[in-house]
């Protein structure tokens, strides 16, 4: 059976450090601590005294100071290997960690997953053909010489660089080594990483090249795999979850996003709040228990995206300076149905056109594809259209040369609505309430992105509370808006009912009102 040693670089929080470690080995594997030297002596100490009596705990022999993207969180990382290379003979994989990554599924379904494949687990891509680089230097973290902590010494960084580059200093890499590049959380076999540690013994070129490359726990030791190990023998992936937000910082999991990362296709995961008590708690009972069944999913970013960003639709787009005293025109009538269910207000915005002699446009604020006339450019993405949204309206009303017009709006555009609402024109909310079965919130899953043909069961039924009572904040959010201007016509109410509200709302006849309310298959699926 798979017994794990863990090489786990930190650099503060020993409480929470000590904890990661007596659950770690308390299931039968092994931790080797490196605990950078510009943290705390006391810190350090009190880490010697927590787990000095731990058979399963070892440290580096030797500490030194680390700093980002710098060849010191290599050598650290070498230092715990070699450490936990001697004090646990029994080790068959080595898995790197941070002092804020946890598990995120039990020992026993970890031991049983590396010991189904005899693979090193680690992200090596080509550094120059693949497009893991994203932005910034990429040839140049190689080519020049990089001394200095960038962080740090910025100004002394960029001007070795520039004197390097003006100089035409480039270098070769080694001619027998192609660079890779990925994540520097990976999980290695015990031959894979007793290679790596003889090969630094026998070729200190290649290290000597490393040293003085930028961010080489990038790509050291996911180049040396690459160059070891058998192609065959390497999963190109890691076994750790991590996600980045959309300005390249790396997300924060906190209490509420237990069910999220259990059911993700990792063992481990990471960033953990230092404030996650009960995360911890729970993913640490997690760890100690037999259980073996989960049903897992890569849907993670898509479904941490939905949850982070309710109610942002619209919000990033605030009103200009100059189109704050803009109006729609004092006389104009705007009619805005919103509703989730975009094709019932679609079929109600065709029917009302049809009836009332209205111009109608669907969902323009919330689909990229709705046919909208030229205007300019204004109209042609979801940014512009949300951010000029109300010299759109304006232009759209000249356009069609109208003083009515009707729109659909998402009820995620709450932003959107007050600005609408406190124009000086007559604007008016219907919004459409309508009933959600668990097939309705599956077939959203999927339409949104958020589930596909392969997602479990057990991932989509834990979804679809979320799902549900996302729906419900929305229609609440709306509710507390106080609008004056606001009718809501109800799936569950009788044709009658309906028709009365569709007559207040559009300011007509109660048997037209009555005519729209049964529109035919109007709240259908």
């Amino acid at each position: 059976m798979a017994k794990i040693a863990f090489i786990l670089l930190c650099h503060k929080d020993a409480p929470s450090i000590i904890q990661q470690a007596e659950r770690l080995t308390a299931t039968g594997d092994y931790v080797s601590i490196h605990f950078d030297a510009n943290a705390k002596a006391a810190d350090f100490a009190a880490l010697q005294a927590a787990l000095g009596d731990n058979a399963g705990v070892t440290f580096a022999k030797k500490r030194i100071k680390c700093g980002w993207g710098e060849w010191s969180l290599c050598q650290a990382t070498l230092h715990a290997i070699e450490a936990a290379v001697e004090a646990f003979p029994k080790a068959t994989h080595f898995y790197m960690l941070s002092g804020d990554c946890a598990a995120v599924k039990s020992a026993a379904y970890a031991h049983k997953f590396l010991d189904d494949r005899d693979v090193d687990y680690v992200e090596s891509f080509d550094f120059f053909n693949s497009d893991w680089i994203k932005t910034g230097f990429k040839g140049e973290r190689l080519f020049y010489r990089h001394f200095f902590n960038e962080r740090k010494y910025k100004k002394l960084f960029y001007a070795s660089y520039n004197l390097q580059r003006k100089l035409r200093l480039e270098r070769k890499i080694p001619d027998d080594i192609q660079v890779m590049i990925g994540s520097q959380w990976w999980c290695l076999r015990r031959n894979t990483i007793e290679a790596i540690l003889d090969f630094c013994r026998q070729r200190p070129d290649v290290v000597r090249f490393f040293k003085t490359t930028w961010i080489p726990d990038e790509t050291f030791f996911q180049t040396l795999v690459r160059h070891l190990v058998p192609s065959r023998e390497i999963e190109s992936r890691t076994l750790t979850f991590k996600m980045f937000s959309d300005y390249g910082m790396p997300v924060t999991f906190y209490n509420d996003q237990y069910d999220l990362l259990i059911s993700q296709d990792f063992l481990f995961a990471r960033k953990i709040s230092a404030e996650a008590t009960q995360l911890k708690d729970r993913l640490g009972a997690l760890w100690h228990s037999d259980r073996k069944d989960f049903a897992t999913s890569n849907e993670g970013p898509k479904l941490h995206a939905f949850l982070t960003g309710r109610g942002r639709v619209g919000k990033r787009f605030g009103t200009r300076f100059w189109e704050r005293e803009s109006t729609l025109g004092a006389d104009r009538d705007l009619y805005m149905l919103v509703c989730k269910k975009w094709h019932v207000a679609k079929r109600l915005l065709k029917a009302s056109s049809e009836k009332l002699d209205m111009r109608g446009i669907e969902y323009l604020f919330d689909e990229e594809g709705c046919r909208v006339p030229h205007l300019g450019g204004i109209e042609r993405t979801m940014e512009k259209r949300n951010r000029h949204r109300r010299a759109l309206m304006r232009m759209l009303f000249d356009y069609y040369g109208t003083e009515q017009l009707v729109i659909c709006l998402d009820p995620a555009n709450l932003d959107l609505m007050r600005d609408f609402m406190s124009d000086r024109a007559n604007a008016r909310i219907l919004e459409l309430q309508c009933n959600f079965d668990d097939q309705y919130l599956v077939g959203h899953a999927h339409r949104v992105g958020l589930a596909t043909d392969d997602t479990p069961s057990e991932v989509l039924q834990r979804m679809l509370p979320t799902l549900r009572h996302e729906f419900l904040d929305e229609q609440t959010e709306i509710r507390e808006a106080e609008f004056t201007n606001h009718w809501r016509l109800r799936e569950w109410r009788s044709p009658e009912e309906n028709g009365a509200v569709l007559a207040e709302f559009f300011d007509i006849d109660q048997d037209v009102g009555r005519e729209l309310a049964e529109t035919q298959h109007l709240f259908a699926d």
